[in-house]
């Protein structure tokens, strides 16, 4: 069952992305704070349902022994979500989208298990194939801006600080995806229930907190009722999320490159809904995405 939730995942996250370029306001200072915001509250609401409608409780034990991932994974987010800011700073570079061929290395390396030589085939097309498509995003993003003749700060092109949001989002989600990998999947530290609310329900501090900073200290505007496509990014997020932890309950190794393909998802979409023209070469990585993940769904009924 994990390939299908993995799936399940990707198409989740890719729609959620679609709708975080569609909320992102390069002129709002604190637009990944709202964000934020609406993730964390669709969450919490998200949380409260699970529990009343399974009958269960969170322990508060729960919530602590899961912080190390949950830090991780949001902390991760949110600089990716400040990052859709500046587009010249291109979240969607190669380097973040390593992030799953990362958590397989770090997963192998330090719990060694027997992986078919076409999982390990699959795992390398599907990197290979959403760098690919970061690169090429990257590319027309820079050949936009050309055009436009936009004014950049150059800090923003070429400085360390330039590489370091890409960087520090792989670096953080890999880990975040690697510690998920031993709670759920190696050493099974938590169960899946349990980890799925601890994650919510500390989103949902971390929205409310930012929330009283915009609000109250900033004083600056956010109706969360009036936020129907950061809303909608917040829901398909946590869709991804509901089905993320039991994708990584098994097999974690194969699904966290898997579940890193997700913009291709986005890409397809974008095309669609955004109208944004996508080259030969688009589609020629889009295909390779869609071959390595089916060459892992083989490997999965063999």
């Amino acid at each position: 069952m994990w390939f299908l939730f993995a799936l399940l995942t990707t198409l989740s996250w890719g729609i959620a992305d679609l709708f975080y370029k569609k909320g992102s306001d390069s002129k709002d200072p604190h637009s990944h704070l709202k964000i934020g915001v609406m993730v964390g509250l669709v969450m919490g609401i998200h949380g409260t349902l699970y529990m009343l409608i399974k009958g269960i409780t969170l322990a508060p034990m729960d919530l602590l022994k899961y912080l190390p991932v949950s830090a991780l994974y949001i902390l991760s987010m949110l600089i990716g979500y400040f990052g859709l800011r500046y587009i010249e700073l291109s979240i969607s570079s190669p380097v973040q989208n390593s992030s799953g061929a990362i958590t397989a290395i770090l997963l192998y390396i330090f719990f060694p298990q027997p992986v078919g030589w076409i999982n390990v085939f699959g795992i390398i097309v599907i990197t290979l194939g959403v760098t690919g498509l970061a690169v090429l995003e990257k590319r027309a993003q820079t050949e936009v801006l050309k055009l436009e003749k936009a004014e950049i700060d150059p800090k923003y092109q070429l400085s360390v600080l330039a590489i370091t949001f890409p960087i520090l989002y792989a670096l953080f989600d890999a880990l975040g995806t690697f510690a998920d990998g031993i709670y759920l999947d190696e050493l099974n530290l938590i169960s899946e229930d349990a980890a799925l609310l601890a994650y919510e329900f500390t989103w949902l501090i971390i929205a409310v907190v930012s929330y009283i900073y915009i609000r109250f200290i900033k004083q600056d505007r956010f109706n969360v009722f009036k936020q129907p496509t950061r809303a909608s990014a917040a829901i398909f997020e946590t869709a991804g999320q509901f089905f993320y932890v039991y994708a990584m309950t098994d097999r974690a190794i194969i699904a966290a490159p898997l579940i890193a393909s997700y913009s291709v998802v986005s890409v397809i979409l974008s095309r669609i809904f955004l109208k944004e023209k996508l080259s030969t070469q688009h589609y020629i990585f889009v295909v390779i995405v869609l071959i390595g993940i089916a060459l892992l769904g083989i490997a999965d009924e063999l």
